[in-house]
């Protein structure tokens, strides 16, 4: 958990006293820093931690962490590397960045895994004790880099960090192997004294975190320091630098950083608190979705259940059987576990009960990238299952926007009856950027009326319960509690009789059906698109080119779009949330323009859909590297499909 937004004293003081800055200070409006090293080096947690600061203090930010799939990747190889890249500013951001300004490199592997994305005259920090013969060979560098001159291009700064964290934990009782670990909070407290990050709410939370072990507590706050009081002393670093918080980014409220699974998490347990229903969620862990089943767990107390199954079938078969029970059911996977759930989801579609599929997509097929993000499960989602079984999907945008998403979600599964797909991604899993907590009036009210007695008149005058006469404007049926006396019904996955709910095997009465559960989710009411177009005039757009998105692409398309337009073109942007049904606006908006690129995390599948339904001629810009789109690049590719200049 991270703070609230407050506005300490830049350069807050680390021991308590009042401190002038002794060298020079810049100031900047922004800054992309990228931690590296080994998988056991420690660079997630001090990239979160700096993360963390960088939030109470108030600067827009956005990052991206990007470690192996291996528990414990072999160490000093570069499959072996993990990196936090953070982009904070004094402004409004949208993107983890392109390209970092400063990188921390722990050993040789981290140098020459990240050395490709720097630009001339970034800022390297080298923890020069782990640059070896041996280990530099093991990545194939001949000679030392740090010596060669091939490194002129940039600003070295060589720091002994293991050795200097050792030292400055000589007395501290540790064994040497032990001491070395800390060498993550020295580089930590060097960057936080560049960058005039808070420091406190760091301290407090490595004494929470080690509290059962006081003195790993202690050293870890030691080295912290130690390299909080290196950058102010040393003559390597001259200057320090300042990024005001970002004031004019953010409406008034109370923020905190918050990554996109416990965005999704909270929207759950919000839905589930605003629709007056216990939250279960049925789950097998998977990377990266198993964050919301830790995070879900914790909070029995808002009367959520979580229950870890032993395989993905097990699991959604549970959370179907809470929905017939009466709960706001979850359950959670990835590609390769939706397509074990598909059986179950059909299932849920036949039944028509509410149910949210939460899917965070990774690299495939099969397992894939499991640890890299990707866009290539949406015609899996809207296709993945036998027969004719339409399911709603919604896409957040942000890591933020997960809380909202998992709302709507929840609104459209409760209101219509329905299995709801909410496809996330690892990129908005596990970055992260300020969230303003929102006030309870301003959720939905997503309460329903289970049904409590009979709602059909026979011919004879009796009357009977029918579990599928539906509501005329949603075409929902009624959700009956299992128990509640003269509501008997029938369940199963054999095709159903039209509002008895008798099984039918009847020709005509499955056609009728069929279509009906169709027309339920084309019936969906959601919100028209919007275009973002400032050529319009009169009503008319001048731009020629639309560029149009869904999920994770919002932060790359947006900042690419800014570029384009900062620099004299035209250009219209669109992003869609709800990906079934499609917007009933969208065909119009599509033929407003004379080409629409849609730039996709996989190989083109939002713009088979569109040129399927709408008939246009959607050109596709297409990424599976297992990482974002950069700005730069969607700028250059839209600006070649034809924005006007």
């Amino acid at each position: 958990m991270t703070s609230q937004v407050s506005s300490p004293a830049l350069g807050q003081p680390l021991l308590g006293e009042q401190r002038k800055p002794a060298k020079e200070v810049q100031r900047l409006d922004r800054v992309i820093i990228r931690f590296a090293g080994d998988s056991g080096d420690g660079m997630q947690l001090t990239g979160d931690r700096f993360t963390s600061e960088t939030a109470s203090f108030g600067n827009d930010l956005s990052t991206l962490p990007n470690f192996p799939a291996e528990i414990r990747a072999p160490a000093g190889t570069l499959p072996g590397v993990s990196s936090f890249q953070l982009h904070f500013a004094d402004h409004d951001i949208l993107t983890p960045g392109d390209a970092p300004n400063v990188l921390v490199a722990m050993n040789p592997a981290a140098l020459k895994a990240n050395i490709a994305d720097l630009p001339r005259g970034a800022e390297i920090i080298v923890n020069t004790d782990e640059f070896t013969k041996r280990a530099m060979a093991k990545v194939g560098y001949a000679a030392s880099p740090l010596e060669d001159g091939s490194l002129e291009a940039y600003a070295i700064h060589p720091v002994p960090l293991t050795s200097l964290t050792v030292e400055a934990l000589k007395d501290s009782g540790l064994a040497r192997k032990d001491a070395e670990r800390a060498k993550n909070m020295f580089a930590l407290g060097l960057l936080s004294w560049m960058y005039h990050r808070p420091t406190e709410g760091t301290e407090k939370f490595l004494r929470k975190k080690f509290a059962t072990k006081p003195d790993i507590a202690e050293a870890n706050v030691a080295a912290f320091r130690a390299g909080w009081n290196f950058g102010e002393t040393t003559e390597d670093f001259a200057v320090s630098y300042e990024i005001a918080p970002a004031s004019a980014a953010f409406p008034a409220g109370t923020y905190r950083n918050i990554s996109g699974n416990l965005a999704l998490s909270y929207g759950l347990v919000a839905a589930s608190k605003q629709a007056d229903l216990p939250l279960y969620l049925g789950s097998y862990p998977i990377t990266p979705a198993s964050d919301i089943l830790h995070e879900l767990s914790k909070h029995k107390n808002f009367g959520v259940r979580t229950f870890q199954a032993e395989d993905e079938i097990a699991a959604i078969g549970a959370a179907l059987g809470a929905a017939f029970g009466g709960a706001l059911a979850v359950t959670t996977t990835s590609g390769p576990g939706v397509a074990l759930k598909s059986e179950t989801i059909g299932l849920a579609v036949s039944l028509e009960l509410p149910l949210l599929v939460v899917a965070i997509q990774r690299g495939g097929p099969s397992t894939g990238l499991p640890t890299k993000t990707e866009q290539a499960d949406l015609l899996q989602a809207m296709y993945g299952r036998n027969g004719e079984a339409p399911v709603p999907i919604v896409a957040p945008a942000t890591a933020a926007d997960c809380f909202d998403a998992a709302i709507e979600a929840a609104r459209i599964a409760l209101t219509y009856r329905t299995p709801v797909f909410l496809l996330s991604d690892g990129y908005l899993a596990n970055g992260s950027e300020p969230w303003r907590i929102p006030d309870i009036d301003e959720l939905p009210d997503l309460r329903v009326q289970f049904a409590t007695g009979p709602n059909h008149t026979l011919d004879n005058g009796d009357e009977a319960f029918w579990p599928y006469k539906r509501d005329p404007q949603t075409l929902a049926r009624p959700w009956a509690v299992p128990g509640t006396p003269g509501l008997e019904h029938r369940i199963g996955g054999i095709e159903k009789q039209d509002g008895t709910g008798n099984i039918s095997y009847d020709p005509a009465n499955h056609d009728f059906m069929v279509r009906t559960r169709q027309a339920k989710i084309d019936g969906i009411d959601v919100p028209d698109v919007e275009v973002d177009d400032p050529s319009v005039v009169d009503g008319q757009p001048h731009a020629r080119t639309l560029v149009i998105g869904w999920g994770s692409t919002y932060g790359p398309i947006t900042a690419a779009v800014r570029r384009i337009r900062a620099g004299g073109g035209q250009v219209a942007q669109a992003h869609l949330r709800h990906l079934n049904p499609f917007p009933r606006n969208l065909g119009e908006v599509l033929k407003r323009y004379d080409k629409v690129v849609v730039p996709e995390m996989n190989l083109g599948q939002l713009a088979h859909l569109l040129r399927a339904k709408y008939l246009v001629d959607a050109r596709s810009y297409n990424q599976v590297t297992g990482l974002p789109f950069k700005a730069e690049q969607l700028a250059h590719a839209i600006m070649e499909e034809g924005a006007d200049v």
